[in-house]
C-alpha cells in the first residue's frame, strides 16, 4: 500500500474520497435554447465528470472489472500499476476516439438536412464529402432536372403575385418578400438570408396629381387633357412645369433628332412626343431630348407598335406604359456606392438623372395632340397608326395662334427599405464559386410578365435542384437564387448588392441568369448576353423542345426560318436588361432568356393591364409550358456550369470584337496619318488579346484537368474575362458601366468608333485631343486584359 500511495502522489487510498470517472455526452449550447439544439445540428462534445460515491460498496459495484478498481483493492508492484495505469489511458483514449468518430460522422450526415439560414456550414461537413464517390453523371443529371422540373405551379405563382400591385416599401411588397423567404427556408437550402439597403425611390405625388393642358399665347389655360391613373409615370423624371410648343420624334433616337434638325424643325424648349419601342428605353429617349434643347417629354405606345387585335383595340388606346427615365442603375442618389443605411454619402447624384419633366400618355392622348399638329409632313417610316392623324412634325398647332402645351410632374423622392432574398446551395468542391439565378419582385401593375413570370420559374428552379440535390446531385459551385426588390427603378436592388461586393465578384460570380420577362411570346427564343457565355445557348437549344411547336427543337425551328440561328437568337445586352449592370457595372457574364413573338409581343408589360388572364389569352394557355420549358435551358446551362471541371465560356469571344474594329481603323488610316495619328498601338494590344486568349485556351487543351490546383488556376483566370474589359482609368462613380465593349461612356469602343466616323462626315466636328484620350482608354484597358489573361508577368510576351 505504501508503493501505491506513493505513486499516487499523496492521494489517501480512501475509497470514500476516490473520484469515479463517467463519460456523458453533453450538446453544445447555441443560444438558440435546448429545443433547438438537436434541430440546428450543433457538434455534440464528450465530458468527463468526477462523481463521489458514499461508499467503499458503491464503488466495488460500480467500477467493477475496471483497472482502478484492481489497483485499488489489491497489493501490486509499482512496475504492474504503471502498466495498469498506462492500459487505463489507452481505452479512456480508444473510447474518446470512438466516441467523437460516431459523433462527427452524425453530425455530418446531419448537417446537409438542416436548414443553414444563418451563417456558413460547419467545416466538418465540406471535409466528409467525397467528391470522387459523389459526382454524377452529366447525362444522369440532365435527366434528373427534365424528371423534377415542373409546370403546375409556375402560373399559380404568377396569378397570386398579380393578383395586386406590390411596390417597393408598400405593404403588399414586404407581404411577397416574407413569403419568397418562407418558399426558400421551406426548400430547405444550405443557406437563406435577406440583404437590405436603404434606396431612394420617386413615387407620384399623394397631394398634386401629375397634369397636362392646352394653353393659349396668354398661357391661360384653355383645356385640361385627362392622363388616367395616377399610379402612371416616369420614376426619377425632373420635377416642375414645362410649356411650349409640340414636337413629334417618332422613337427618340439620335438619327431621329438629326433628321428633324435636316428638315429645319424648331426643336429648341418644345414638348417631345415620342413612340415607345424602336429599340430604346425612356431614359435613352429622354437623354437624347435633353441634349437637343427640349423642355419635356411625352411617352406613348403606338397601335403599329403592337399586336392589331380589334377585340382590344380600345384596351390598347388606353393603355399608358410606365418606366424609369435614370440613365443608369442603381440608387441615382448613391452612384457607385451601396446604399447601407449606415454609410455617409458625400452631396452627389447620378450625371443620368433627367433635368426635364417626362410623362407617359396614351395613345389616345397622343391622338389629340398630334392630330392638331402643323409643319413639315412626317417621313413614310415615322408614320404610326395613330387614328385621324395627318402625321405633321410641328411645332405649331393648327387651330388658334400660339397655343402650347404645359405639363406638370409632381413626384416626390422617397426613402425606402429594399430588401434582397437570397438562398443557396453550397458547392461541395469550389464552394467560394457562384452561379446566380434572379429575378425582379416588385412591379408598379400587377407585373404578370414584369415580376410574376421571372419569380414563377426562379422558385421553381430552386425547388429542382433542392430536389436533387436530396437525390444525390453534389454541385461543384455554388447556386444562388435571388428575388431582386426595386427592379422596376433599374435594377436598383441588384445594382445595390452588386456595389457592395464589387471587390470580389469577379473572383467569385462564374455567371448570372436574369429570369425578368421571359415571357413576352411563344414563337422565339432571344438571349440578350455577354458573349462568354454564347457557346452554351448552341447546347441547349438542341436538347430542348420547342413549346409550341411539338416534335422539334429550339434549334430545328429556329433554322427552320431561315439564316444562322445564332444570329437570330443571340442578341447584346442592353441597358434596361436585368442582366445589364453585372456585365457591363460589375464584369460577370450575364445573360437575359426571353420566348418572345416578334411579329405581335405582348403589349402591356409596365401597365395597369399586365394580368395573369391578358397573359394567359395571348399564349392560348401555354404559360406553364413555356416557363417549363424556359425553366429547363436555364437549369442545363446552369448544370453545365456547376458540374464541368473548367468553365464553359468562350474566353477567345472578343477577339473578333477586337479584330473587327482594327479593320475599321485601318479604313481611316489616311485621314489619321494626315492628322499624325497612328492605330499601330491599338491594332497591337488587339493582337497581344487575341493571342493571349488562344494560348490559354490551348494550354487547357493540353494540360491535365483532373489536377485541382491547374482546374483552379486556369478557372480563375476565365472568369476575370470580363472584370478585365472594365476600364481601370474612369471611375466607378462617373462613369459607372465601365466595360469597353457594353458600357456607355467616351471610353468605350461605340464611343471611339462614333467619333472615327466624324473623320469623313463631317471632320470639323473631329476632336483630335478627344481621340487621342478615347484611344488611350481603349487600347490599355485592352492590352491590361491581355496582360491578365497571359497569367504570370513571365508569360507576357513584350519584345521589342
Amino acid at each position: 500500500m505504501d508503493a501505491i500511495q506513493t505513486f499516487l502522489k499523496g492521494r489517501p487510498p480512501s475509497s470514500s474520497h476516490q473520484p469515479r470517472f463517467i463519460f456523458r455526452q453533453r450538446a453544445k449550447r447555441s443560444g438558440l435554447g435546448e429545443e433547438h439544439e438537436e434541430e440546428r445540428g450543433e457538434e455534440s462534445q464528450a465530458e468527463m465528470t468526477p462523481v463521489h460515491p458514499e461508499s467503499a460498496e458503491d464503488l466495488n459495484s460500480s467500477l467493477s472489472g475496471d483497472v482502478t478498481a484492481l489497483v485499488l483493492h489489491k497489493p501490486i508492484s509499482r512496475r504492474k500499476a504503471v502498466f495498469y495505469l498506462t492500459l487505463f489511458s489507452l481505452l479512456i483514449f480508444t473510447t474518446a476516439f470512438l466516441l467523437g468518430y460516431v459523433v462527427f460522422r452524425a453530425l455530418c450526415h446531419y448537417c446537409g438536412e438542416t436548414d443553414m439560414e444563418l451563417g456558413p456550414v460547419d467545416d466538418t461537413c465540406s471535409s466528409h464529402y467525397d467528391a470522387s464517390e459523389s459526382m454524377m453523371d452529366l447525362g444522369e443529371l440532365k435527366d434528373m432536372l427534365r424528371k423534377y422540373l415542373k409546370e403546375e405551379q409556375i402560373e399559380s405563382t404568377v396569378r397570386r403575385m398579380s393578383r395586386s400591385t406590390h411596390p417597393p416599401g408598400s405593404s403588399e411588397g414586404n407581404t411577397l418578400a416574407r413569403e419568397i423567404l418562407q418558399k426558400f427556408r421551406q426548400l430547405r437550402m444550405d443557406h437563406t438570408w435577406t440583404d437590405s439597403h436603404y434606396a431612394t425611390l420617386q413615387f407620384p405625388s399623394r397631394t398634386q396629381r401629375n397634369s397636362l393642358w392646352i394653353v393659349d399665347a396668354n398661357d391661360e389655360i384653355l383645356e385640361e387633357i385627362p392622363l388616367g391613373s395616377p399610379l402612371d409615370y416616369c420614376a426619377y423624371s425632373g420635377i416642375g412645369t414645362a410649356t411650349g410648343g409640340v414636337v413629334y420624334v417618332n422613337y427618340g433616337r439620335q438619327e431621329d433628332f438629326d433628321l428633324l434638325r435636316s428638315l429645319g424643325v424648331s426643336i429648341g424648349g418644345a414638348i417631345a412626343v415620342a413612340r415607345v419601342g424602336g429599340g430604346m428605353s425612356f431614359a435613352e429617349k429622354v437623354w437624347h431630348a435633353q441634349r437637343a434643347g427640349l423642355g419635356g417629354v411625352l411617352i406613348y405606345p403606338d397601335p403599329a407598335d403592337i399586336p392589331q387585335d380589334p377585340r382590344r383595340l380600345g384596351l390598347y388606346s388606353s393603355a399608358t406604359i410606365s418606366e424609369h427615365v435614370h440613365l443608369g442603375s442603381g440608387d441615382p442618389f448613391t452612384p457607385g456606392f451601396p446604399s447601407f443605411n449606415h454609410a455617409q454619402f458625400p452631396p452627389t447624384q447620378s450625371s443620368g438623372l433627367p433635368l426635364i419633366p417626362v410623362q407617359p400618355i396614351s395613345a389616345n392622348v397622343a391622338s389629340k395632340l398630334l392630330s392638331q399638329l402643323t409643319g413639315p409632313e412626317c417621313p413614310r417610316s415615322w408614320q404610326g397608326r395613330l387614328p385621324y392623324v395627318r402625321c405633321a412634325l410641328g411645332p405649331e398647332f393648327s387651330s388658334g395662334e400660339g397655343r402650347r402645351v404645359r405639363m406638370g410632374v409632381y413626384n416626390n423622392m422617397t426613402p425606402v427599405l429594399l430588401n434582397n432574398i437570397f438562398a443557396s446551395i453550397e458547392g461541395k468542391i469550389e464552394p467560394d464559386q457562384y452561379i446566380i439565378i434572379g429575378a425582379q419582385r416588385d412591379s408598379w401593375g400587377p407585373g404578370a410578365v414584369k415580376a410574376g413570370v421571372g419569380t414563377a420559374i426562379l422558385l421553381e428552379l430552386a425547388r429542382t435542384f433542392s430536389t436533387m440535390v436530396e437525390n444525390g446531385f453534389y454541385p461543384r459551385r455554388s447556386l444562388l437564387f435571388v428575388s431582386w426588390d426595386a427592379g422596376d427603378f433599374g435594377s436598383v436592388g441588384a445594382t445595390e448588392w452588386l456595389e457592395g461586393y464589387l471587390t470580389m465578384l469577379h473572383l467569385k460570380a462564374v455567371a448570372y441568369f436574369s429570369l425578368d420577362r421571359a415571357i413576352l411570346g411563344d414563337d422565339n427564343l432571344h438571349a440578350f448576353t455577354s458573349p462568354l457565355l454564347a457557346d452554351l445557348i448552341e447546347g441547349v437549344i438542341k436538347q430542348v423542345e420547342h413549346p409550341k411547336h411539338v416534335g422539334r427543337t429550339i434549334y430545328s425551328h429556329t433554322e427552320s426560318l431561315g439564316g444562322n440561328w445564332k444570329s437570330q437568337i443571340v442578341k447584346p445586352l442592353y441597358l434596361n436588361s436585368g442582366a445589364y449592370s453585372f456585365t457591363a457595372f460589375g464584369g460577370v457574364p450575364a445573360m437575359e432568356l426571353r420566348f418572345t413573338k416578334d411579329s405581335r409581343p405582348y403589349p402591356f408589360v409596365n401597365t395597369q393591364f399586365d394580368t395573369a388572364d391578358h397573359l394567359q389569352e395571348m399564349l392560348q394557355g401555354r404559360l406553364g409550358a413555356l416557363g417549363r420549358s424556359l425553366g429547363e435551358l436555364v437549369g442545363l446551362m446552369v448544370l453545365r456550369l456547376a458540374h464541368d471541371l473548367i468553365l464553359p465560356l468562350d474566353i477567345t469571344c472578343y477577339s473578333s470584337t477586337a479584330l473587327h474594329f482594327s479593320t475599321q481603323l485601318n479604313k481611316y488610316s489616311s485621314e489619321l496619318k494626315a492628322r499624325g495619328l497612328s492605330p499601330q498601338w491599338v491594332i497591337s494590344a488587339r493582337g497581344d488579346y487575341s493571342r493571349a486568349a488562344e494560348s490559354l485556351r490551348e494550354a487547357i487543351l493540353n494540360s491535365d484537368i483532373s489536377e485541382e490546383r491547374v482546374t483552379r488556376l486556369y478557372n480563375t483566370r476565365i472568369m476575370r474575362v470580363e472584370y478585365y474589359l472594365l476600364s481601370q482609368y474612369v471611375s466607378p462613380v462617373e462613369t459607372p458601366f465601365r466595360h469597353v465593349l457594353h458600357g456607355r461612356g467616351e471610353h468605350t469602343l461605340a464611343a471611339l468608333s462614333e467619333h472615327l466616323s466624324l473623320l469623313r462626315s463631317n471632320p470639323s466636328l473631329f476632336d483630335e485631343a478627344r481621340f487621342r484620350r478615347q484611344l488611350a482608354l481603349l487600347t490599355w484597358t485592352l492590352q491590361g486584359a491581355a496582360n491578365a489573361l497571359s497569367g504570370d508577368v513571365w508569360n507576357i510576351d513584350n519584345s521589342f
